[in-house]
C-alpha cells in the first residue's frame, strides 16, 4: 500500500528544483537544539539548522535562495540547560529560584503565549529575547530576513527588556560568540536594555504600519543589534496576524 509513496528522495527534491518549483524547506526544533552548534548534551539529534537543507534532503547549498528566522518576540526553551534570560521559576517548569524578580512575567509570557510543549505538554521556560542567541543563529544559518512571531504576548506589559549582549566574569562578549562549554553559559550575566511597552491590544492591526510605535520601535531595535531585516511580525495565531514588514 505504500509502495507507490516511495521515492528516491534525493532525486526527487532535485527534480523539482531543476524543472523550476519553489521549494520550501522548515528546520525541525530551535538552531540551539542543533545537535552540532547547540548547547551539547541539551540537543536533539539532528541538524536544525539551515546546514541540513543540504545534509538531510540532499541539496547542494548554492540553490538555497533564503534562509529566514523565525524568532519569538521573547524566547523560551524546552527541558533543562542554561537559560541566561529566564524569567520563569519552578511553579512554571523552570529554574529560576520561586519568586524572584521577574517570575511574574514568566508566567505571564507562558500563559498568554501558550507556551506548552505540543508532542511533550511540558511547560516551556520563557525569558526576555536573547539577542546573542538570535546573533550566533545568524551567524550558522545566514538569515536573510528574521520573523518576529508572539509580539502580541508582549501587549500588557509596562515594560519590555532586551539582553543584547552576554558578559563572563565582567568581560562582555564580542557579536556572535557563544560560550563554547555549558558551564561557561551558566555563568553568564545578561546585559539588558529596557524599552517603553505599548499597552495596547495589537491583535486588531492590519498592517506594520498600523502597530504602536513603541511596538515598532521594538522591532527597529532588534534589527539594530542584530543586522536582521525584519520581513514579518506576527501578533496573533491566525495566518492573516502575520503582518509583512518588508521582503
Amino acid at each position: 500500500q505504500t509502495q507507490d509513496m516511495i521515492v528516491d528522495g534525493v532525486q526527487y527534491v532535485n527534480e523539482a528544483y531543476n524543472s523550476g518549483k519553489k521549494l520550501i524547506s522548515e528546520g525541525a526544533n530551535a538552531a540551539m537544539l542543533d545537535v552540532d552548534f547547540g548547547t551539547y548534551p541539551f540537543v536533539t539529534s539532528s541538524t536544525t539548522t539551515s546546514g541540513g537543507i543540504a545534509t538531510g534532503l540532499g541539496l547542494a547549498p548554492q540553490k538555497i535562495d533564503s534562509v529566514i528566522g523565525v524568532v519569538k518576540a521573547y524566547t523560551t526553551r524546552v527541558g533543562w540547560g542554561p537559560f541566561p534570560t529566564e524569567l520563569t521559576d519552578d511553579t512554571c517548569g523552570g529554574m529560576v529560584e520561586r519568586g524572584a524578580p521577574g517570575t511574574d512575567i514568566g508566567r505571564h509570557l507562558q500563559e498568554v503565549g501558550f507556551e506548552i510543549g505540543v508532542t511533550t505538554g511540558r511547560k516551556r521556560r520563557c525569558g526576555w529575547l536573547d539577542i546573542p542567541v538570535v546573533r550566533y543563529g545568524n551567524m550558522v544559518n545566514g538569515y536573510t530576513s528574521v520573523n518576529i512571531t508572539k509580539l502580541d504576548v508582549l501587549d500588557q506589559l509596562d515594560e519590555v527588556q532586551i539582553c543584547k549582549a552576554y558578559t563572563i566574569n565582567g568581560q562582555e562578549l564580542a557579536p556572535g560568540v557563544m560560550p563554547s562549554t555549558i558551564d561557561e553559559l551558566d555563568r553568564v550575566e545578561p546585559v539588558y536594555e529596557t524599552l517603553p511597552g505599548w499597552k495596547e491590544d495589537i491583535s486588531q492591526c492590519k498592517s506594520y504600519d498600523s502597530l504602536p510605535e513603541n511596538a515598532k520601535k521594538y522591532i527597529a531595535r532588534i534589527e539594530e543589534l542584530t543586522g536582521i531585516p525584519v520581513s514579518w511580525v506576527g501578533t496573533g495565531p491566525e495566518r492573516e496576524a502575520m503582518l509583512p514588514k518588508g521582503f
